[in-house]
């Protein structure tokens, strides 16, 4: 399963155009419901109004090579470290999840349309970060499921309440799964191929089909959301918030107050 591309090997039951046209629906699936999300809830507006009143409100502008700065330490230190999570375990749950998910969706994309077949011998790489994408999101995801969600680990409530909160991390859990499972019988040749094949269908149209009532669009609002506020605070609007103290923060001890608000 680790050097072997599973969707060849399928293409000998189900022929590659098929395989290529789902995921054709999948990426206009996200995007429609990306777009869906954004008019329904009037993401847009909200977003470009708040920048015009922090613009107004700011005491000092910020130019074109500053937003630029700003951009760039957004992609660096807010998208690709995810450094607002304060939680450690919560951080690294979240990027193993995150990039385990680029590499499993990248890693499909380029087996289903660059080496449909086994005619076209498919590089050791793509199935490998096939794998351990699927690997890395399984990790991330049920680290958290079980042990990081808040209502679970400070509220007390069992590990298999579900709202609908959940339908993002759990059809993603989902599809990385039954995934696995299908990609090692596809390439072993086991029986119940055809089951979990179905089974991974299923939650992988869920996952992307599902963009309007899930979680899955906040990774595309959420880049703007971070660059949003390091823009407010470095033209001081700060979304109308007091500054921070002159004085350090000071967290306390077994014998002391904590004094960081």
């Amino acid at each position: 399963m680790f050097t072997v591309n599973a969707f060849a090997e399928l293409s000998a039951s189900i022929p590659p155009i098929v395989m290529q046209l789902y995921v054709v629906v999948m990426i206009l699936l996200v995007a429609g419901g990306t777009l869906f999300d954004v008019l329904h809830k009037r993401s847009a507006d909200y977003f470009f109004a708040n920048w015009r009143k922090a613009r107004e409100e700011g005491s000092q502008p910020v130019g074109g090579g500053s937003l630029a700065s700003l951009a760039v330490q957004t992609a660096a230190v807010d998208v690709l470290t995810s450094a607002e999570f304060c939680n450690p375990q919560r951080r690294i749950a979240h990027l193993l999840t995150m990039y385990g998910f680029l590499a499993y969706v990248i890693s499909t994309a380029v087996m289903v349309f660059g080496y449909p077949t086994p005619d076209t011998p498919t590089p050791v790489i793509w199935p490998l970060l096939w794998t351990l994408g699927a690997l890395a999101v399984c990790g991330g995801g049920y680290w958290f499921w079980f042990f990081i969600r808040v209502d679970v680990a400070s509220e007390g409530h069992p590990p298999f309440r579900i709202v609908r909160a959940d339908l993002f991390v759990l059809s993603l859990l989902g599809s990385a799964t039954f995934g696995l499972i299908w990609g090692l019988l596809q390439v072993t040749g086991a029986g119940g191929t055809s089951f979990f094949l179905g089974l991974y269908l299923i939650a992988t149209t869920i996952l992307f089909g599902s963009v309007p009532w899930s979680k899955f669009s906040h990774m595309f609002f959420k880049p703007a959301a971070a660059f949003q506020k390091r823009v407010e605070n470095a033209n001081g609007s700060r979304s109308n918030l007091p500054g921070p103290a002159d004085k350090p923060e000071v967290f306390g001890s077994a014998r002391r107050m904590p004094r960081h608000y």
